[in-house]
């Protein structure tokens, strides 16, 4: 069996380097993705390594090249991608790429931080501008005179000492304090701000609760947002203006407005002292915009000029982390001059590899070559499968059961035809399955521009990665829809139906729910490809037939897809030379399923050609005897019932002794598989024992005193078989019980086949009958557009549930009949899977890949 039948033969390899050429070897091997190193220091701590130092620069060069990313990315710049990769730098090359990028960070910080500054002194500013502005109309509004608002106002700041003494106060000017009667009555001051438009109505209230009323609150808002300086979001805001007296008070309104955040500023009383700070803000606040715009164009410089050289700076950095870290790997020898490392490869790779370090050593300048050797271990090799973009999907449907054991049998081939077939048998619908193959195919033709997009949704991922499938299986499904007969629930007549009426037209007409008998009149042999589209019509008996076929084509697929699945063990057997498991497993285990399922399948292949839809006895459907009673009987040993008058009890001569016959070896196949491998395995333990007994008698002779020691060794190494035999017996106990209740619990999950299949029909008449039919009984122009809304409908549901829904249903069933049904009959799936060390992997997994 070639490499597409079975994993790669792997070799383990000791790889001598020296020093100074390492790193460009390692390099040229990451390239070539085709070696997996091995971690020849499992007990020292990773901080502790060689090149510790190296990678903790990468990961600080990594670090600055994210921030910068980050940075790009927030102001929308494109990165470039050439689609390209780099080579490796050299070593002498990190101490370049460190300070180009220690320079951008640190410029970049430094104007961020200068931005961050002025904006800040911008954001103050336009704030104190806002203020200037909604007081100044508060202000208006007062000096026009004693008006009621004043008045009421005024009332409100007046204390209760001063309504005692019975103060007459006229109108007053807020913000002003006067002296009378040689004491200081203080009359409302003010402090002004702004504040989150949202904490607005919580400082009210804590303003009236905290100064018992003896407030007066002013707020207007600020119609356009602001810019959050630390992190550019857009805030709305208000201003206010609180009027107060004393001092008391001036202290707990401004803890109060420290409290919620809000920020105060200064705010002149005279009216033209307001007008001159209003006109220096707007002087410092046009500067100020000036500066920031330089500011932002200098930084939109510097990003434009890093975001070309970006991505080839993560290539870059990544490559040499990763070298590094598989560097970490190896051992020194004891001159500490060379670099010793062991590595899985591919046998038929070697000297592909051997040319790959060849180059390393030339590009590195090191006149000693390195060597590599193929070394003897019993160390079990990884499983490595080549695959291509077609044949990767199938591959890893199969690696998610579980990665094959090395050499064993992959099911990856033969899954590249079951597997849509499968799922055709019960998506079998022309129609859906053309939406589904010219989906895959739009997929394949634009496969380059769609894998160039890199997108980061995991279900688009997961569609595109399974293109291939989609194509094939919706191919299938176009072929089994022509067996059905079937597109969008209604059939094509592409022949001409070749049934017509024995009964009077009339009679059938004007019986709606009359039953026609299958048999009709057919015009010479019957239809030549599929269903005959009559039974598209059919009322009445079109599930039944639809039924009893699709039931029987599903057990007649699970039974040879069950048998296939027992030969592959054969070859698994044969190629590990595996006597013992060949005689009393595989041949065991195939005469069982053959003997009793085969045999059920040829007895429904005999019925379908020995009785016909005739009135001929005892050749006649009425004298077909049913498939899954006679199985029954079989088994049971049962003496079938009386047939009816003029047919025979069996369908051909010797049945009944044939059919005993077969149960009879069946069952005697069971003790066979349960006790015929265990038994021969103690058996070759117990001669190879009595061989060692001789040799086990000469030497304790010639060593004084060891008979008592070697007895009691012996003893517990037999103790020791005795527990490795009963778990040979219970793990042939299970596999055998597994196997047999298996072969009849796998046989009746095949009926998923049919099941889904009248699902899936059912649903899309379902549709078309209650939504499509609808729209198209309509006359007239309203008809028409009632018929595209119905028709946009129906195409929606059509899409969205049968295609979709059920066609992901289907897959999940044919995912099941091939990991339990078909796998277990010959696949371990113990293995782990072969991770070469490759640039390409790294890069696109990213970072957490390169750690690992």
């Amino acid at each position: 069996m070639g490499s597409l039948f079975r994993s790669e033969e792997m070799a383990l390899c000791q790889l001598f380097l020296q020093s100074e050429a390492a790193y460009a070897c390692v390099s040229e091997l990451g390239e070539l993705g085709l070696v997996q190193f091995r971690d020849l220091n499992p007990d020292v701590n990773a901080f502790q390594r060689k090149f510790v130092n190296e990678v903790r620069r990468c990961d600080e060069m990594e670090r600055k090249l994210r921030y910068l990313e980050k940075e790009i990315k927030k102001d929308g710049i494109p990165m470039l991608d050439t689609g390209e990769s780099p080579e490796a730098p050299q070593p002498r090359e990190m101490i370049d790429l460190e300070a180009t990028f220690e320079k951008l960070e640190n410029e970049l910080r430094e104007v961020n931080q200068n931005a961050e500054a002025l904006k800040r002194n911008f954001l103050e500013l336009t704030e104190l501008k806002h203020i200037l502005r909604k007081t100044q109309v508060f202000f208006d509004e007062q000096e026009g005179g004693v008006n009621q608002t004043t008045e009421s106002m005024t009332r409100a700041l007046i204390t209760d000492e001063a309504r005692t003494a019975g103060a007459s106060m006229g109108p007053v000017q807020l913000g002003y304090m006067e002296k009378s009667n040689d004491r200081e009555d203080y009359l409302p001051c003010f402090v002004a701000g702004v504040i989150l438009r949202e904490r607005l109505p919580a400082f009210e209230r804590m303003l009236w609760r905290a100064c018992r009323g003896n407030v007066f609150l002013r707020q207007a808002m600020i119609e356009t947002p602001l810019e959050d300086p630390t992190n550019g979001d857009q805030v709305h805001k208000s201003v206010f203006i609180i009027f107060f007296q004393g001092d008391q008070l001036k202290t707990r309104v401004k803890k109060i407005c420290e409290g919620f955040r809000a920020t105060l500023y200064p705010c002149p009383e005279a009216p033209a002292d307001r007008r001159e700070m209003a006109m220096g803000v707007m002087t410092r606040i046009e500067d100020l915009n000036t500066v920031l715009g330089q500011t932002q164009d200098h930084r939109h410089r510097v990003l434009v000029a890093a975001a070309k050289n970006l991505k080839n700076w993560f290539v870059k950095v990544r490559k040499i982390k990763a070298i590094y870290h598989t560097l970490n790997l190896f051992n020194l020898d004891v001159t500490q001059k060379c670099l010793i490392a062991e590595c899985w490869v591919p046998l038929l790779d070697i000297e592909t590899i051997q040319l790959a370090l060849r180059r390393g050593t030339e590009r590195s300048g090191s006149s000693v070559p390195p060597i590599l050797n193929r070394m003897q271990t019993f160390k079990n090799p990884p499983t490595y499968n080549r695959t291509n973009k077609f044949t990767k999907a199938f591959q890893a449907l199969i690696d998610a059961y579980g990665v094959a054991s090395y050499r064993e049998m992959n099911p990856a081939p033969y899954t590249i035809i079951t597997f849509p077939f499968l799922f055709a048998v019960m998506f079998g619908d022309l129609g859906h399955g053309a939406i589904m193959a010219l989906f895959g195919l739009w997929m394949i033709r634009k496969e380059k521009g769609l894998a160039a997009q890199k997108t980061d949704n995991e279900i688009w991922n997961i569609f595109f990665g399974g293109r291939y499938i989609i194509f094939l299986m919706g191919v299938f499904s176009m072929y089994t829809g022509l067996i059905y007969n079937d597109i969008f629930s209604k059939s094509l007549n592409i022949f001409g139906s070749h049934w017509h009426l024995s009964y009077n037209k009339s009679t059938v007409m004007e019986n709606k729910f009359l039953q026609l008998s299958p048999k009709g009149d057919y015009e010479g042999a019957p239809y030549p490809f599929g269903m005959d589209p009559i039974w598209q019509v059919a009322g009445a008996n079109k599930i039944i037939f639809h039924n009893a076929y699709k039931m029987k084509i599903s057990i007649i697929f699970g039974v040879i897809h069950m048998i296939f699945g027992v030969v592959m063990s054969w070859h698994n057997h044969t190629y590990f030379r595996n006597r013992i498991s060949l005689l009393y497993e595989f041949i065991p285990q195939l005469v069982f399923l053959l003997l009793l399922f085969f045999y059920m399948v040829l007895l429904m292949f005999i019925k379908w050609i020995k009785f016909a839809a005739t009135n001929n006895k005892p050749y006649s459907e009425a004298c077909a005897p049913s498939i899954l009673i006679t199985f029954i009987d079989m088994v049971l040993f049962n003496t079938p019932k009386p047939p009816p008058e003029n047919c025979e009890t069996y369908m051909f001569m010797g049945q009944h002794f044939i059919q005993v016959l077969f149960v009879l070896v069946a069952v005697g196949c069971i003790p066979v598989m349960l006790l015929a491998k265990p038994l021969l395995i103690m058996q070759a333990r117990k001669q190879a024992n009595e061989e060692v007994q001789p040799i086990a008698g000469a030497t304790s002779d010639a060593e004084a005193g060891g008979v008592s020691n070697g007895g009691s060794h012996g003893g517990g190494g037999g103790h020791e078989e005795e527990e490795e035999l009963s778990e040979i017996f219970i793990h042939q106990s299970i596999h055998t019980i597994e196997y047999v209740l298996g072969s009849v619990s796998h046989t009746a999950s095949y009926l998923r086949l049919w099941a889904l299949s009248l699902a899936h029909a059912q649903l899309a008449e379902v549709l078309w009958t209650m939504v499509l039919s609808i729209g198209l009984k309509q006359e007239g122009p309203v008809g028409g557009i009632v018929l595209t809304c119905v028709f946009a409908f129906w195409a929606i549901l059509t899409v969205g549930i049968l295609v979709l829904m059920e066609g992901l249903s289907a897959f999940l069933h044919t995912l099941r009949l091939h990991w339990v049904e078909f796998q277990s009959k010959f696949y371990k799936g113990q293995g782990y899977a072969f991770q070469p060390f490759s640039f390409d992997a790294i890069i696109e997994n990213g970072a957490a890949a390169a750690e690992e």
